[in-house]
């Protein structure tokens, strides 16, 4: 009985590491075929990529957690929805694009979620008392971003676009800044990796609007490499970070007297 019980261990220990090497490939092939703007083959290995990341962090993670899993399934399944949308017929000028506006509510649900699992976790009167001034300069920041990020493809959307764009921008700015209330908070190595994984998901964020909508003249070949880089970088800090249980925040400082 010990010895099967061995064997499959040993069986499922080799398919993570297969996995694995898998999500990386994948994650190569998606950054190669972006900068490329295969946008079609990008997509499909997007969609099969989070969907294998699923499989891989619902088998192999020790502590899941529900609002992690359902952000990741929310995410994949916009991805799906994107790259079913290269298949579809054009949608006529003056109509409205319904799977456009589906797939971005979806992102969006899916970085509200993790906002969601943030806020939860956070002891906020504590959080309020310690950090009441980086709190209101982050509200301020926040406002600032989101408003100049928005008003650069303003001219590219009509007003229901814009209106689910800027809520889409001010959505991933929250997001960060959680993040970094979170870090700022907490001090440990978990919060660490969702602050990188957040910041990577910001920059590949905004970048993407300039690859799409603002750079429209053959200028912008290389910002496919560079967004969808980020991308694959963020959702590696956010793998990762997903492996350890969230902790008691860490002193920054400490008064134990040094040992003679």
């Amino acid at each position: 009985m010990f010895i099967f019980a061995s064997i499959n261990k040993g069986r499922l220990m080799l398919v993570n590491k297969i996995l694995k090497v898998v999500l990386v490939l994948l994650g190569i092939s998606y950054v190669l075929l972006q900068g490329f703007a295969l946008q079609i083959e990008g997509d499909a290995v997007s969609a099969v990529a989070f969907v294998l990341l699923i499989w891989l962090y619902m088998g192999w993670t020790k502590r899941k957690s529900k609002l992690f899993i359902l952000f990741l399934v929310v995410f994949a399944v916009a991805q799906v929805l994107g790259f079913l949308a290269c298949f579809r017929t054009p949608v006529p000028e003056g109509q409205i694009d319904y799977l456009y506006f589906l797939t971005n509510i979806l992102s969006i649900v899916s970085y509200t979620v993790l906002i969601v699992k943030l806020f939860i976790q956070l002891n906020f009167k504590k959080v309020l008392s310690q950090l009441t001034v980086p709190i209101i300069i982050l509200v301020i920041l926040d406002i600032f971003c989101v408003t100049l990020i928005s008003s650069t493809t303003k001219s590219s959307f009509t007003y229901y676009e814009y209106a689910l764009e800027f809520t889409y921008n001010a959505v991933v700015m929250i997001l960060l800044s959680f993040a970094l209330i979170n870090y700022m908070y907490r001090n440990n190595y978990k919060s660490m990796l969702f602050l990188l994984g957040s910041i990577f998901i910001v920059f590949s964020e905004i970048i993407q609007l300039a690859y799409y909508y603002i750079l429209i003249d053959g200028t912008n070949s290389n910002l496919g490499y560079i967004y969808s880089f980020f991308l694959v970088v963020a959702f590696i800090f956010y793998y990762l970070q997903s492996q350890h249980a969230v902790s008691e925040p860490i002193p920054a400082y400490t008064d134990d007297p040094i040992d003679a």
